[in-house]
């Protein structure tokens, strides 16, 4: 069971995470715009060159869409004192894990045992 102190450590800890993806998604997405023909360019290497860069902008905004997300959701479950238990077991998730990962939402039983039967 996390105590007050942790839980104000751990929210504190999300707000921020929600901030900085919210700015790193304001910035990145000027990067994921349709690529325009730069006919002063060399060719097929320059147009190559930007629409790699675009497809790997627009995976990374598809990351960090969902960690947001996850951060989010994270702290709806705080404020419905929901946060803290693991989606599959019900147990507590214990906050060394928390502090790391403050949105994961399995222990690390359930997590391990999730990520085998994959």
């Amino acid at each position: 069971m996390l105590d007050d102190t942790q839980l104000a450590a751990l929210h504190q800890q999300l707000q921020e995470r929600e901030k900085q993806l919210t700015e790193v998604l304001n910035s990145v997405s000027d990067r994921t715009q349709t690529v325009a023909l730069d006919q002063q360019s060399t060719g097929r290497v320059s147009r190559g060159d930007a629409l790699q860069q675009q497809a790997m902008a627009i995976a990374n905004e598809n990351q960090y869409k969902r960690e947001l997300q996850q951060v989010r959701a994270a702290l709806r479950r705080m404020d419905e004192d929901d946060y803290g238990f693991c989606d599959e077991c019900g147990e507590d998730i214990p906050y060394p894990r928390l502090s790391v990962k403050p949105e994961v939402t399995l222990c690390l039983n359930c997590q391990s045992a999730r990520e085998g039967a994959n």
